[in-house]
């Protein structure tokens, strides 16, 4: 159920600004599509958001667009051969996807072929691109800033058990944002007096003994950080958590869909759509140096009331007002 919209200016552009129609091309172009992820678990919305960036600017697959798919399966040491196999097919765009290991990777395999990104990191920092106004290069993409938002999850976690409490957390040590997206949430533990305890997790086959460890922190909430293994396998992390009776906040809805219990963070079907809409910009003639890198400006709270009731929790009325969408 919709409550109301939820935004948040982060600065940047702005994603679905509009854009002018197109007509339909009539050479076939091919995307290279590089993902950290699994196409097994990989939500389905976001593909047919970047199809749909991509059809507003006249480029359709199967009609003048085709696809090379390049599947890392969440393991990260890949993506740097598959980008360069993408490379070797001569694709004519590179989109990125799953985060700054894909940006890395096909940046690393290319200075001529266009690329666009999607990330939560910031890609200047990084030095993927020269700065969100000008990129530079060959790349371009959209950064939602997951790193920052690590502290807003944790201030929505500490309101869940205002009690004292440790927080506990649930990170992959092998993502590049691992350390930034560490020291945030050591800094919003700090300034909220509240002891952290970071759970490390970098594979399915280490999600038991990291929940065993979980149990050992006497933590009561978790925050699960945005990592596209935790995605994937959102449905096994939600019936962990459930399995230990303990309130977790998620970066992404999908993970609420799937029972769990809040999530906080950009729309990300509205990310993959101006990616679409990037490359699809990029087919027509425009350089990636002169499209400015884009960023969110909603943001939605969900929560799932029927996860609440399980664990006997009761919600704050200041987040059930703030609410985007209440699953009862």
């Amino acid at each position: 159920m919709r409550r109301r919209e939820f935004i948040a200016w982060l600065g940047g552009g702005v994603i679905g600004a509009p854009h002018a129609s197109v007509a339909q091309p009539t050479t076939v172009r091919v995307i290279g599509y590089l993902s950290s992820a699994s196409p097994a678990t990989y939500p389905p919305a976001y593909l047919a958001a970047f199809h749909k960036g991509l059809d507003e600017l006249g480029y359709t697959e199967d009609k003048n667009l085709k696809f090379e798919y390049r599947w890392a399966e969440d393991h990260y040491d890949r993506l740097p051969e598959l980008a360069a196999d993408l490379v070797r097919t001569r694709v004519d765009v590179i989109a990125a996807t799953g985060g700054l290991v894909s940006a890395l990777a096909a940046k690393g395999a290319t200075s001529t072929i266009p690329i666009v990104f999607t990330m939560g990191d910031d890609p200047v920092a990084a030095g993927v691109v020269a700065s969100f106004s000008r990129p530079g290069g060959n790349i371009t993409g959209v950064s939602f800033f997951v790193v920052q938002l690590g502290a807003k999850l944790f201030q929505l976690a500490a309101q869940l058990v205002p009690n004292g409490s440790p927080i506990a957390v649930l990170a992959n040590p092998k993502r590049p944002s691992y350390d930034p997206v560490r020291k945030t949430l050591e800094g919003a533990a700090s300034a909220a007096g509240r002891r952290l305890e970071i759970v490390d997790c970098a594979a399915e086959e280490e999600f038991d003994t990291a929940f065993r460890t979980l149990g050992q922190t006497q933590a009561g909430a978790l925050v699960v950080t945005s990592d596209p293994l935790y995605l994937d396998r959102r449905d096994r992390i939600v019936t962990l958590v459930a399995a230990h009776a303990i309130p977790a906040v998620y970066a992404w809805r999908q993970y609420v869909s799937a029972g769990g219990l809040m999530s906080y963070g950009p729309n990300l079907a509205a990310v993959y759509h101006q990616a679409g809409i990037d490359a699809g910009k990029i087919l027509g003639g425009q350089r990636p140096a002169d499209l400015p890198i884009e960023q969110p400006t909603k943001f939605d709270l969900a929560i799932n009331l029927k996860t609440a009731k399980a664990l006997s929790l009761s919600i704050p009325q200041l987040l059930m007002a703030q609410a985007d969408e209440v699953i009862e």
